[in-house]
């Protein structure tokens, strides 16, 4: 008797979220460590040797706002100052734009709510030259600097007649060489394999600069995510892999990605790449995570590949009701916390903040956004039409503009009212 005729009928599994609208979500899935549990490897190990990185969760801040455990690195108290205080002002740009798109000042944005500490310590972490690749949803890499206008980058929001891009991305998809922040692009991935290339190359010219490539979990189902794994480990490029695991790639949950019976980190130690787990809503895990992956890269020990966990607080663009999938108030019950409420703890328990400054800090920011978008508004905004001059396409394409492009131009200027 053929015994495979008794076999009982295939299926697929098919990824269901842990929550609902009408059904509070269950966090049990989110594997966590206690705050200063996991341990802190020598710099110099071995990429096996992280194995066990990617399933823990680097955390430093307790629930008392103490720094503890082996990730708990020094770090002058102005260094979390200037965290908090990127950390608010990120918070309140985000804020003042979505109410701009909703009085169709602009036609979209996205926010970083919840997520505001991974890009801020980050950039800390830093060094001038370094590269990064960036999604759109880490507008904190540029708004912790004080040489970037946000005048300009509310112009790029509006693309009107002072867009330092003229009109040709996105709104949120900054550009700015001279900050480090590689134009973002909207086809999702291309920026981890381009990270890869530009630290490759980096290397091959013997320069000290590294990158740092940026990616949502539902991007690591692209082709270029698996690609870029592959060459960095294989050439030992120096570059930090970035996955920031905010639970939901639009409407689709993580696991449908590949979060639910592994983590994302794993991917990383599977490719030969040192790999770590890390609480993205704690400043000071992704600080000191951060310093040691940069060292890794910048002594040529190659890659580092951190999953940021973290949440995604608002909607995922403006176009997005995140009430039809998940509950409205799930944010809230997320066991990691608010990244700003933490480190705000932290620097309390330390003397170097109170609720005064806090106050006072954020009523800062907020006059400041408003300035901005202000002085912006007298550029032109989606609402009056005052676009970037049309003509400009033809510019910035060539080094010399070609005599055909010349005749298009000025025909176009001729015909156009």
């Amino acid at each position: 008797m053929n015994t495979m005729s008794q076999s009982k009928p295939l299926h697929l599994h098919v990824p269901e979220p842990s929550g609902r609208p009408g059904r509070e979500t269950d966090f049990s899935y989110l594997h966590t460590s206690p705050a200063g549990a996991v341990r802190r490897p020598p710099v110099d190990s071995t990429p096996a040797d992280t194995s066990d990185l990617a399933y823990g969760l680097v955390r430093v801040l307790d629930d008392d706002g103490r720094a503890v455990g082996p990730w708990a690195m020094p770090i002058d108290k102005e260094i979390l100052r200037k965290g908090l205080r990127a950390m608010l002002k990120t918070r309140a740009y985000d804020a003042r734009m979505l109410i701009a798109q909703r009085q169709k000042k602009i036609s979209f944005y996205m926010q970083c709510l919840g997520e505001e500490a991974i890009a801020t310590a980050h950039a800390l972490a830093l060094q001038e030259g370094d590269m990064c690749f960036p999604t759109y949803r880490q507008q904190g890499l540029l708004l912790s600097r004080d040489d970037i206008p946000m005048v300009d980058m509310i112009c790029q929001l509006m693309s009107n007649e002072r867009d330092p891009l003229k009109g040709r991305q996105l709104p949120v998809m900054y550009s700015y060489k001279r900050a480090g922040f590689f134009t973002i692009s909207g086809n999702l991935a291309t920026q981890f394999i381009q990270a890869v290339g530009w630290a490759m190359a980096s290397a091959i010219k013997n320069d000290t600069k590294i990158a740092s490539a940026w990616i949502g979990d539902g991007a690591t189902a692209e082709a270029d995510f698996h690609t870029a794994l592959t060459f960095a480990h294989v050439y030992r490029a120096p570059v930090i892999l970035n996955v920031v695991n905010n639970q939901w790639a639009i409407s689709t949950f993580q696991a449908i990605a590949g979060g639910e019976a592994t983590t994302f980190a794993a991917r990383g130690v599977g490719c030969g790449i040192a790999s770590l787990r890390v609480d993205g809503n704690d400043f000071l895990a992704v600080y000191a995570a951060s310093r040691w992956a940069a060292e890794r890269a910048r002594s040529n020990l190659g890659p580092t590949l951190i999953e940021w966990v973290t949440y995604r607080g608002g909607p995922h663009s403006t176009s997005d009701d995140p009430s039809r999938y998940r509950p409205a108030d799930d944010w809230s019950h997320f066991p990691l916390g608010d990244p700003v409420t933490r480190l705000k703890q932290h620097l309390v328990s330390l003397g170097a903040w109170s609720d005064e400054e806090h106050v006072a800090t954020q009523k800062e920011f907020e006059a400041e956004v408003g300035a901005a978008l202000k002085e912006a508004e007298r550029f032109g905004s989606l609402a009056d039409g005052r676009m970037a001059d049309a003509a400009s396409m033809f510019e910035d394409v060539y080094k010399e503009m070609p005599e055909h492009l010349r005749r298009q131009r000025e025909q176009m200027l001729r015909e156009t009212p």
